[in-house]
């Protein structure tokens, strides 16, 4: 019998392929399996900023064939600089997951972690510079928001 509204779920992907999960994966990955139960900032470390870029290293590169799974898929996407956050995003992983495989990386020479610096994080004429640059961009109809 068909389900209102369509045929029955059936876990191939289309045309009876694989299922459609990203790189072949099952569709909810536990995070604590992905990190082996460890969380970022373990012990007397911080977590890494979620602003914080990192890349590849020519190392990480060379062994990129050997790398398993999310370690392969993080090292392959940091051939060009990119913020934890971003590279989160465009993995599909939890945030706090990319921290701690990102930790790892580092650890093995395999990624390369820029920290910001946090004097200018915490800088209060930064953040009034982004807000006036901010009301700087026009909305739709050409308008400059309050500037009040």
């Amino acid at each position: 019998m068909m389900a209102v509204g369509g045929p029955p779920h059936d876990a191939a992907g289309p045309a009876g392929g694989p299922p459609d999960h990203a790189a072949g994966r099952a569709p909810a990955i536990r995070p604590f399996l992905l990190t082996a139960g460890r969380v970022s900032g373990g012990g007397a470390a911080l977590p890494i900023p979620v602003e914080t870029q990192v890349v590849s290293t020519s190392a990480g590169l060379s062994v990129l064939h050997s790398l398993t799974f999310e370690h392969h898929d993080i090292i392959a996407a940091c051939r060009r600089p990119q913020s934890v956050a971003e590279l989160a995003a465009g993995l599909g992983l939890h945030l706090n997951v990319v921290r701690v495989l990102a930790e790892d990386l580092r650890a093995a020479g395999h990624l390369a972690v820029h920290r910001p610096n946090a004097g200018t994080a915490q800088d209060l004429s930064v953040l009034r510079r982004v807000i006036d640059g901010l009301r700087a961009v026009p909305d739709s109809r050409g308008t400059l928001r309050d500037t009040s």
